[in-house]
């Protein structure tokens, strides 16, 4: 469909995403029906036998299959409504912008998208007529992106219409990719599935699902919401397992401290996930165990031109997601301010077992444990991105940072740019070590950052401590300078070779604050600008 002038202006984007939430929201009273067959089903089995019993157990087991079907498509199309609603705002917004253009240069643009001179302003010479031409050019692309917009939602409901009718899922053929398998195996295998086979994976094997890397952003979206209720009970069963204990003990109490935190976390992340709100969230990973881990979009990583992947650090858990997530969502914000006529999506990449004591943050084991998922979760959104190649930026905080570095360092990182911020070292003496294009390892510590001080202990207190020279090798220790930190060469330093960005002060985690510049600094390094 051809999208005029008009129509752009008077579309509005939030209708589409409330409609894309309404049938998300679907979801849940299809469960409780499930639910209730299941459970009307095993009372009957109980009571009644026979063939009659025989045929209405098979009818019972075929209905809450059917409607368990469902539930990835109600998700779906929750997904592509809002898909819609950000590539039309998008498009609204580059609109704007060529409107505003063509205002400056003294030329109009009439109801019906048609660029005049304005003779009152300007003389009708070639030169206003190329500026004219360019207007009318910027115009057409804005109107042809929300055109390609609206065309691919309605092919993808038209395809879940079609499969209302003829079965929404089947299941595929034997053979399924290992745990840890590369990305573009996994992509391969998926893209050689029809839709019900892949909804049909999605409906029955959603932790399968759920975690391969190099799978689509939706997929692994929906098939993770569907386990967000047995999340919850696994931490619940948790719960009622420490209650038990007669006496509970101080070990107990602690542990249903935390365990409180990690639920509380869980039920955030849910509340955002039904919200609906702008941009959308995926879930792309959850395990609630330890301390826990999550992986969560902000915005379609598939579909985005820019895309920022953000590594927490120090006591990081299930319990912090929530707050992680929203400095992720303030650089994401400041990316749309500088640049609406892009897509921009954020991923909190938490899914490693962060320290929680300055004794293993005085490691880095944990981050060298870490480096396999990173490099195979950023190789994942190279394989499963649609169209052009994102410029991918991954920004590691405080230990997060040595993540980030050692991972780059150790097994390479699919990234344009890294960024590090309140960093105690990367574990690398030189910005040339980590693998990215020249320029684009960048870096900011605040003034009053307590991480300055995290100055490598001597010679024999590193052994004491770490009880590991290999580690002081691997870490760059030898030979060090005054701006050596903890874990290696002090990344804002000029001479570790990268590019350094201002920070206000504000501490350790001052970073994201309003009017910090670092937040700016962030922003800019995910879009590219100097």
């Amino acid at each position: 469909m051809t999208v005029g002038y008009r129509q752009l202006w008077a579309a509005d984007p939030g209708g589409w995403r409330v409609a894309g939430a309404a049938w998300a929201g679907l979801v849940g009273p299809v469960d409780r029906r499930v639910d209730e067959l299941r459970g009307a089903a095993g009372r009957l089995r109980g009571d009644w036998s026979g063939a009659a019993a025989t045929a209405a157990d098979a009818r019972f087991a075929g209905l809450a299959d059917e409607l368990t079907s469902v539930a990835p498509a109600l998700i779906e199309v929750d997904q592509v409504l809002s898909d819609l609603a950000g590539r039309l705002t998008v498009a609204k917004a580059r609109l704007a912008a060529t409107v505003a253009q063509a205002d400056a240069a003294g030329l109009m643009v009439d109801r019906a998208g048609g660029v005049h001179i304005d003779p009152t302003r300007v003389s009708p010479t070639e030169r206003a007529s190329v500026a004219a031409a360019r207007v009318a050019a910027a115009l057409r692309d804005a109107l042809d992106g929300a055109g390609a917009a609206d065309r691919a939602a309605a092919d993808r409901l038209d395809e879940l219409a079609r499969a209302a009718d003829s079965g929404w899922a089947s299941p595929p053929p034997p053979g399924r990719p290992a745990a840890g398998a590369a990305p573009a195996l996994v992509r391969a295998w998926w893209s050689g599935l029809t839709p019900a086979q892949r909804r049909w994976l999605i409906g029955h094997e959603p932790a399968l699902v759920g975690r391969l890397d190099g799978l689509p952003v939706a997929a692994r979206d929906q098939a993770n919401r569907l386990r967000l209720g047995v999340w919850r009970e696994e931490l619940l069963a948790e719960r009622r397992r420490l209650l038990a204990r007669v006496p509970p003990g101080p070990l107990t109490s602690i542990r249903l401290h935390g365990l409180a935190g990690r639920l509380a976390g869980l039920d955030a992340l849910a509340g955002r996930l039904a919200a609906g709100g702008e941009p959308r969230a995926y879930l792309l990973g959850l395990d609630p165990a330890g301390e826990g881990r999550v992986v969560v979009a902000l915005g379609d990583p598939d579909h985005a031109d820019r895309v920022l992947t953000y590594v927490p650090g120090m006591t990081s858990g299930l319990a912090d997601a929530p707050g992680e997530l929203g400095r992720a969502a303030r650089v994401l914000d400041r990316c749309v301010e500088l640049a609406p006529g892009e897509r921009s999506a954020a991923v909190l990449w938490l899914d490693y077992d962060a320290p929680d004591f300055l004794g293993e943050a005085a490691s880095a084991g944990q981050a060298r444990d870490a480096g396999p998922a990173l490099h195979r979760f950023q190789e994942g959104l190279r394989a499963s991105h649609e169209g052009p190649p994102a410029r991918q930026t991954v920004l590691g905080h405080s230990y997060g940072s040595l993540v980030v570095g050692v991972a780059a360092r150790e097994h390479g990182l699919a990234a344009d740019a890294l960024a590090f911020v309140g960093s105690p070292g990367v574990g690398a003496s030189h910005a040339a070590e980590l693998g990215v294009p020249p320029g684009e390892v960048w870096a900011s510590s605040a003034p009053d950052d307590v991480i300055r001080a995290a100055r490598p202990p001597d010679e024999l207190g590193r052994r004491a401590l770490l009880g590991s020279a290999p580690l002081a090798a691997v870490l760059g220790w030898p030979n060090r300078t005054g701006h050596e930190l903890w874990f290696g060469h002090d990344p804002s330093d000029p001479g570790f070779g990268g590019r350094v960005f201002d920070s206000g002060r504000g501490g350790h985690t001052g970073y994201w604050d309003p009017g910090n510049p670092a937040l700016d600094g962030m922003a800019r390094v995910v879009l590219g600008r100097r």
